[in-house]
């Protein structure tokens, strides 16, 4: 008699095959059966109508503080999430000093907007080393697998102290005894290590990521310990400017090392066909034998305004300065009720020139073009006749007023969507295109980060729902290549080969997804993190059931209290049988 048998359902079982009605048998941690006769089992789950897939397997989160004191690494979890690798974009919590910790918050906050207070109430701190920090990790039991990269941020500034903080260049000596941290740390179970180069990644004082400037001999030395440990994934998140410089490091270090070099693969505004050059230069870089893997989406990175959040357009106002400091509901009431005092938002804007903003910051204040009432369902393809501009202009309306009456909406809740990269033609098709590209990879969730400005920890999610069965504004997905690219190919990217198939004796990670009922609600603001924090969460409809490890972690949405899932040290090779 097997522990658990899933009967009846539409198995998609990672691998791109075509779906097929079968049942799926496991035993202990592993599946044993797919398809065929297939016994009894001490419990059974009726699928039949649903889905059955493995776990998905999220490559780029942000849980490094999270992960110590949430089990179920909300809201991945709620997604049918069952692997996520975090430690990306050279940001994290290990290796630290004595005395550093607060840089580090620092960094994580200013970088991925995960409230400091949170972070300095919610994490224990109970290592220096990186090893000792998988050493924390592995003694808390979990529903998610979590596999950690080593940050380029918290080794530079371990090393270098107050000079590698500040981006000043590393000395030989410095440069070697990283390298030294990362092998120590990759022995030890780390999946690879991440590094910044993007000037939009600044710590809360505004200076740069450590290593944002690094040079090429720093970063190549610090990867060549990928290739003699002969595991790991360099991953990077770069403005690739100047481009050829950029990605000629890049693919030198994946040609000698023999390890992936992945590097966000993005649609710019600036330049909207850039990334079909990036995507040439991954082509190119396989046939010569190199690793160059692009970092895709699945939707726009793209920011949520409104009053609870981070920002939103009439931030600049003077008159906001005032209300900010109000409690939300009289704040929304006053709003609400007094024209006057609408009016007085409205009209009080600042110079912006005078403040000296960054681009982003002014598209926040003026771009209405690209703004659009995030609604609910959320639209994350709007038309453009949806814009705030042209709901102005239809309505012979200031834009300010109608972005004011849609944060006013539901209470002071509502929230606009402004499309930042990947949206620069109005709708999804360069994205689609990356997304099916061969050498591509999907992330960027950037789960447990951005809590006040962006929700996008749903995107496996999403994949299902807007990909598969309900865009309508141009092509869909067939279902098993959306399944299988957030399943098998990006556990094989981090060599995770014991997981992202159902498959006799892989692992017994499975979700049994209601398809039709599937569903993504509006985003909302939640205080739930530690210090009372804020951040932005989207509930999910659809999951009837998570198996973890052979073992039920989530029942129609909701955690089972089981915790079958822990640290993940290192590559995990792939079971004979499979």
């Amino acid at each position: 008699m097997h522990d658990l048998v899933i009967r009846g359902g539409k198995v998609v079982d990672g691998t791109g095959a075509p779906a097929r009605l079968a049942d799926v048998a496991i035993d202990g941690d592993r599946v044993t059966a797919v398809g065929g006769e297939i016994g009894p089992g001490q419990r059974e789950i009726d699928a039949q109508g649903h889905l059955v897939t493995p776990g998905w397997v999220d490559i780029h989160t942000h849980y490094d503080g999270q992960v110590t004191w949430d089990p179920h690494l909300t809201p991945s979890g709620w997604n049918g999430v069952t692997t996520v690798v975090m430690g990306n974009c050279g940001v994290g919590f290990a290796p630290v000093r004595p005395g550093q910790q607060d840089f580090l918050i620092q960094l994580m906050e200013g970088v991925e907007d995960i409230p400091g207070t949170a972070l300095a109430e919610g994490i224990d701190w109970k290592w220096e080393s990186f090893p000792e920090y998988l050493d924390a990790l592995e003694a808390m039991p979990r529903s998610v697998d979590v596999g950690a990269q080593i940050p380029h941020g918290a080794i530079r500034a371990y090393v270098m102290g107050e000079r590698g903080a500040k981006n000043e260049k590393a000395t030989p000596a410095e440069i070697d005894e990283m390298a030294a941290l990362v092998k120590e740390g990759l022995h030890a179970g780390a999946l690879g290590f991440s590094t910044s180069r993007t000037i939009l990644h600044r710590a809360v004082d505004g200076e740069l990521v450590p290593g944002t400037t690094a040079e090429d001999e720093e970063v190549l030395g610090i990867g060549r310990m990928l290739g003699e440990v002969g595991h790991g994934v360099f991953e990077v998140a770069s403005d690739l400017a100047p481009e050829a410089e950029e990605l000629n490091w890049m693919t030198q270090l994946g040609r000698e090392t023999g390890r992936p070099v992945a590097f966000a693969c993005l649609q710019n505004p600036i330049e909207p066909d850039q990334w079909k050059r990036l995507l040439k230069a991954a082509e190119d870089d396989a046939a010569a034998g190199g690793r160059l893997t692009p970092q895709v989406a699945q939707r726009p990175a793209g920011l949520l305004l409104g009053f609870e959040g981070t920002a939103h357009p009439l931030m600049f106002s003077e008159t906001w300065t005032e209300l900010s400091l109000l409690p939300p509901e009289e704040r929304v009431a006053r709003l609400r009720d007094d024209p006057a005092l609408r009016k007085k938002l409205i009209d009080t804007q600042a110079d912006l020139a005078s403040l000296g903003l960054p681009g982003p910051a002014v598209l926040v204040a003026t771009g209405f073009h690209t703004m659009f009432p995030l609604g609910d369902p959320p639209d994350y393809e709007p038309g453009p006749e949806k814009s705030i501009a042209a709901i102005a202009e239809r309505e012979g309306r200031d834009p300010r007023e109608v972005v004011l009456d849609c944060m006013l909406a539901n209470d002071g809740k509502g929230l606009i969507y402004l499309p930042l990269l990947g949206y620069a033609n109005g709708d999804l098709e360069a994205i689609r295109e990356m997304m099916l590209h061969p050498q591509a990879v999907f992330g960027l969730s950037d789960g447990g980060a951005h809590c006040g400005i962006i929700a996008d920890a749903s995107m496996p999610t999403y994949l299902l729902t807007h990909w598969v069965r309900d865009r309508e504004r141009g092509e869909r997905i067939p279902l098993e290549a959306i399944v299988e690219r957030q399943t098998r190919a990006t556990a094989q990217l981090y060599g995770l080969e014991d997981r992202g198939v159902l498959a006799p004796g892989m692992k017994a990670d499975v979700n049994v997804i209601d398809f039709d009922a599937l569903h993504i609600h509006a985003p909302e603001m939640v205080y739930d993190l530690p210090a009372g924090g804020k951040r932005l969460i989207q509930k999910i409809d659809g999951y009837v059931y998570t198996v973890k490890n052979g073992e039920v972690t989530y029942e129609k949405g909701a955690p089972t209290g089981v915790l079958p899932a822990g640290l993940i040290r290192g590559p995990q090779p792939a079971p004979a049988q499979a």
